[in-house]
């Protein structure tokens, strides 16, 4: 199932790669919005989930419950849950689709270095990976891997990617997290490491991994933050210090 999943990202990827003139960095954008687009009801969720959580800080009894129980941990945990099942409310909404992206992250990673195949033991590989009725596989390989000043097939040498990756992941995550936040509310709290982990995490698969995924990453974020503005739901107050922030 894996390799199957694997193999239909490298048809669709080399397909548009082969439709626009054979410029990879492009086909990859592309590819990026074409993914957005599938996976636009799990983007809608964690834009749910987000609002519904940042409603939740203004809500009188849940202020209540956080002064409360401030000293109890354990009772905080479970009467927060109490309230998440009343109101319907997922504390993970806004956590999981940016979760599930890693399996397509994964398979995009090994699409990219698939199609760049540098080896005849790689090129063989790729050829079982293609339909000869969709890819004129002949006048495709091998893969034209240069855009702009970058192999994509290898790690960017300026580390100029790796921080457009970090920063604009660390806006996106930003974007979605509640405007103001209780310390011991422990979803809070997740969102609030996530917003930190992710973009490190990322930016350290940018630095290592081939500067195609890279590309992805970073047409994926700015299309994320573009969503986010776009529908009025971005809380760009995230994004200034603490006491800058209005109340």
């Amino acid at each position: 199932m894996w390799e199957a999943f694997i193999a239909i990202f490298i048809n669709v990827l080399l397909w548009i790669y082969n439709i626009i003139g054979q410029n990879f960095g492009v086909a990859i954008i592309l590819f990026t919005i074409l993914i957005k687009v599938v996976t636009w009801p799990l983007n809608a969720q964690q834009l749910k989930g987000a609002k519904a959580m940042q409603d939740l800080q203004a809500d009188k009894d849940w202020q209540a419950i956080q002064k409360k129980y401030a000293k109890d941990k354990e009772k905080l945990a479970q009467e927060q849950m109490r309230v998440y099942r009343e109101k319907g409310i997922n504390p993970f909404g806004s956590c999981l689709p940016t979760l599930v992206q890693f399996p397509i992250i994964i398979a995009l990673y090994q699409s990219i270095i698939r199609a760049l195949a540098a080896t005849p033991l790689d090129l063989l590989e790729l050829s079982r990976s293609l339909n000869p009725n969709i890819l004129d596989v002949a006048n495709l390989i091998p893969l034209d891997s240069t855009f702009l000043w970058m192999n994509l097939g290898q790690p960017e040498p300026f580390y100029i990617l790796a921080v457009v990756v970090a920063l604009t992941t660390y806006i996106q995550s930003k974007l979605t997290l509640p405007t103001s936040t209780n310390p011991n509310d422990q979803s809070a709290a997740m969102g609030q490491s996530m917003a930190y982990t992710m973009p490190l995490m990322l930016g350290w698969f940018a630095l290592t991994f081939p500067s195609g995924l890279s590309v992805y990453f970073i047409t994926s974020n700015v299309l994320g933050i573009v969503q986010y503005a776009a529908q009025g739901k971005a809380n760009w107050s995230n994004l200034l210090p603490k006491g800058m922030r209005s109340s």
